[in-house]
């Protein structure tokens, strides 16, 4: 008898143990790809900087010229830092969402941050222009309270009788996020003559990473590690109401503080993405959807993944964007529509199956 227990203990352990080596090696394997796309992202553009170039003065055979120096390090590579960090927090928020609403369709929007950051963007556009806080514009600034105080209002309508119903959260999030886009026409109207600030709002509402100061990269990093330090105990409670909310309750989960606890810290990393970037779709669709098709559902491995496979998918998409018409540049916003969306439509018609979130 002590023999069956035995074996079964032990190809648990094992189970684990395999489980372990092979999310190290998957996280190793990403993070080697996300250096070389840096890497690789940095020398490339509408003015070309050979790679031994860069190396050799990385090891210190040879010096930068003064351009080599300002294009790359004062133009490329705050923004190269900004995509991964983009694409970190939107893949993470992400899983969060699809996680709480056991959905693999949700994505960082899926509550309504998307219309608040838009009519945030245009009060901070139209109506406050000179505002400016640690490097953020005016526009960043309120497009992130107003992400959100979008997502606070939703809560607070989505809420009944002490709980919070997933199908509730939904329906308001839509509902609330396109009235509040539609509403931004009125803050619109103040530019008559449709100028510079109606086409940089456009150009903002498709998705486009600028070049952000040091500062800005600094406060979105720390939002982004202590979101992504909280979002780990509250990846093993997804695991537990992947099973079912009763369940959950009677294993001693408190559902709804979870709930509101994914709610915060999701609209956090989206709120830091929409600030930096703008509005950016398919990544937080797209990068989870996959991680989760190659790693199973387990959400602690999931998150490191998910973090370095977005930071590398948002690298190579602004990548793209700059130099595929250089030198003129497109939104990865629209990039992201033209390649993200076809992509997740050819994923789902490849699986042709449900999975487990």
């Amino acid at each position: 008898m002590e023999a069956q227990l035995a074996d079964p203990v032990q190809e648990l352990s094992v189970h684990g143990k395999t489980g372990k080596t092979h999310l190290g090696r998957v996280f190793s394997l990403l993070l080697g790809v996300l250096v070389i796309a840096i890497l690789y992202s940095t020398v490339l553009g509408a003015v070309r900087v050979p790679i031994q170039t860069l190396f050799g003065s990385m090891l210190g055979h040879h010096a930068l010229s003064q351009e080599q120096e300002v294009i790359l390090f004062q133009i490329r590579l705050p923004r190269i830092l900004a995509s991964a960090l983009v694409g970190a927090a939107l893949s993470v928020a992400g899983v969060l969402f699809q996680g709480m609403f056991r959905n693999p369709l949700a994505d960082p929007y899926v509550i309504g941050s998307s219309g608040g950051a838009v009519l945030g963007a245009s009060i901070g556009m139209f109506v406050l222009p000179q505002l400016s806080l640690l490097g953020f514009s005016g526009t960043a600034l309120l497009a992130f309270a107003g992400s959100l105080a979008t997502i606070v209002l939703v809560y607070w309508i989505a809420r009944v009788g002490g709980r919070t119903p997933v199908v509730n959260l939904l329906l308001a999030g839509f509902a609330v996020s396109t009235m509040l886009s539609y509403s931004s026409y009125f803050i619109e109207v103040l530019d008559q003559d449709y100028g510079l600030e109606m086409r940089v709002l456009a150009s903002w509402l498709r998705g486009v990473i600028g070049i952000p100061r040091w500062t800005q990269l600094a406060v979105v990093a720390v939002m982004f590690v202590l979101a992504l330090a909280l979002s780990f105990p509250l990846a093993r409670r997804l695991n537990t109401l992947a099973l079912g909310d009763e369940y959950a309750q009677q294993l001693g989960i408190h559902v709804e503080s979870t709930r509101i606890a994914i709610i915060v810290v999701g609209s956090l990393l989206t709120a830091a993405a929409v600030a930096l970037g703008g509005l950016i779709g398919f990544v937080g669709l797209i990068v989870p959807h996959v991680a989760r098709m190659i790693m199973g559902p387990e959400h602690v491995r999931l998150l490191p993944v998910t973090a370095l496979a977005g930071a590398i998918f948002l690298v190579i998409m602004d990548t793209l964007a700059r130099t595929l018409l250089a030198p003129s540049e497109m939104p990865v916003g629209v990039l992201m529509a033209f390649i993200g969306g076809p992509f997740f439509l050819y994923l789902l018609r490849r699986t042709k199956k449900e999975y487990a979130v």
